[in-house]
């Protein structure tokens, strides 16, 4: 308490009642496959396609994680993380996959164009039609070393570097080209004591060869990926943010033979418990290519057998068009899937089931579904796409992998991981404050008032806040041995609302009153 010592107005500021929740986010994906360039194994925040483009390269052949990233924001997505993964090449030193950019290799295997003392190349996915031009250094009185070094496309600059021929200087050629460009790289062509500033000319950048879309001696533990290392998905456990999880090209991997089915499952298997040790996530499974309805009921019950209220499984894969070949191709689901959940979240909210919701892009499926074959795969979990005449195609389930029926719908299990992890932030102010009854009726009504919100959204069933949820903090949930071992308990139970799955109307003939039979 202040002391008041001297007369004067005083002016104090007090804690206004409770402080109140505010709901996290819930449509953040994160993606791990296979690019043409980019770090490994480093969580990369992306907001956009061009941001995935100048960072991981453009559409590959033989590679899924382009084809995912891009439904996902035509989709609706806004933000996701993504993890390259695949071993870096060998000849790579340090520095260039653990700098600022990371992952980028040192000078791709293939021709160079020589500049004088240094020697350059194109990066992987950089394209055609490169050439780097030597000009003088901008500027009043520049040192001897100093140069311009500008990369083109055609008469386009692409990029743009002030650099010096010496090792000593910050501005070093073959530093900032290795920490900057995304398109070359720069490699020293003589000893220390002979480099000198190349001279005005422009040389063409031989394109690098293009890489192999399955990186040979790829196994289930580049994916995986280990928590301690930050590699993998493993390494997502330090990104809180993520709310789904996708893995699109390990079925790459299994097309070109690199992983079998077993290797699959073994990988599906720890993105769904990557989930659930998480509790904040959802993983979207793909299936394996090229399956028959019946097909995939068997690799859902006797292949795969998952079980997990973490994990939602969608079939079929989709077409879509492929601007690496020019012609339409078939892709996993999970990258549209991601987006379609980004988007009703955005537009409805989460408590809505992810589903009646056009795939955008989608041109067609290797399989069009019949009411008869959904019949059997909708009861086992598995979330059909379907052709609709005049409608699209559409998501048509919006089911988990959970034999529990309490969890069976998509929508309860991600409001859930809503109310839980906003509860969780919002009410961070709790931690070693005096555990008294002033405490508890803090937290009842900080509670409340936040379930209260997400009741009038129409996020919880029942007519009035009693009936959608109930909160108890009192001297019931916290007795005396529980004061003393200094743990406050608060009970909270809700009603969440369930989807419609099955629309009956039950019809029959009424006379208007009026009886049928004459007397």
């Amino acid at each position: 308490m202040p002391s008041y010592l001297s007369p004067g107005v005083y002016v104090e500021e007090v804690e206004a009642g409770s402080r109140p929740i505010e709901g996290v986010g819930t449509a953040v994906a994160a993606f791990v496959g296979l690019a043409a360039q980019g770090p490994y194994n480093s969580p990369t925040l992306v907001t956009n396609w061009s941001q995935y483009t100048r960072e991981f390269g453009d559409f590959t052949e033989g590679s899924y994680l382009a084809h995912a990233v891009y439904a996902y924001f035509l989709n609706g997505g806004g933000v996701c993380y993504v993890v390259r993964v695949g071993a870096a090449p060998e000849s790579a030193p340090a520095a260039a996959t653990g700098g600022k950019r990371g992952g980028k290799a040192a000078l791709p295997a293939g021709p160079r164009a020589a500049l004088d003392a240094f020697r350059v190349a194109g990066l992987e996915g950089a394209g055609e039609g490169l050439s780097v031009e030597v000009a003088d250094a901008g500027g009043e009185s520049p040192a001897e070393d100093a140069f311009t070094l500008r990369v083109r496309r055609g008469d386009q600059v692409e990029e743009t570097f002030e650099v010096s021929a010496k090792r000593s200087q910050r501005n070093y050629v073959v530093t900032v080209v290795r920490e900057r460009s995304r398109l070359i790289v720069v490699e020293e062509a003589a000893a220390a004591n002979a480099l000198a500033r190349p001279g005005n000319q422009t040389v063409a950048v031989p394109p690098a060869p293009a890489p192999a879309a399955v990186p040979s001696g790829l196994t289930p533990a580049e994916y995986v990926g280990n928590a301690d290392d930050r590699t993998g998905f493993a390494g997502l456990e330090a990104v809180d943010e993520v709310t789904m999880l996708a893995v699109p090209d390990l079925m790459s991997a299994y097309e070109q033979g690199a992983l079998d089915a077993e290797q699959v499952k073994a990988v599906q298997l720890a993105m769904i418990a990557h989930c659930e040790l998480m509790g904040n996530r959802v993983a979207i499974i793909d299936p394996l290519p090229d399956l028959s309805p019946q097909q995939v009921k068997d690799w859902r019950l006797v292949g795969a057998g998952y079980d997990s209220k973490y994990a939602a499984l969608y079939y079929p894969w989709i077409k879509v068009a492929d601007p690496a070949t020019g012609q339409n191709r078939f892709v996993p689901p999970s990258g549209a899937i991601a987006g379609i959940w980004a988007r009703n979240d955005d537009s409805r909210g989460v408590h809505k089931a992810p589903a009646n919701e056009v795939v955008r892009g989608a041109v067609d499926l290797t399989v069009n579904l019949t009411k008869g074959e959904h019949d059997l795969l909708n009861p086992i979990g598995v979330n059909c796409i379907r052709a609709f005449p005049g409608r699209g195609i559409r998501v048509w389930g919006a089911r988990t992998l959970s034999s529990d029926p309490s969890w069976r719908y998509l929508n309860v299990r991600r409001l859930f991981n809503y109310l839980e992890e906003s509860i969780l932030i919002g009410t961070q102010w709790v931690v070693f404050e005096p555990n008294d009854d002033a405490l508890w009726a803090r937290i009842r009504r900080t509670i409340s008032a936040f379930l209260v919100n997400e009741w009038r959204k129409g996020a919880l069933f029942g007519l009035t806040p009693d009936e959608a949820f109930y909160v108890k903090c009192d001297r019931e949930t916290n007795p005396a041995e529980g004061i003393d071992a200094g743990q406050v308990v608060c009970e909270i139970g809700i009603a969440p609302v369930k989807p419609a799955e099955f629309v009956i109307f039950r019809l029959a003939q009424f006379s208007g009153g009026t009886s049928l039979v004459n007397e």
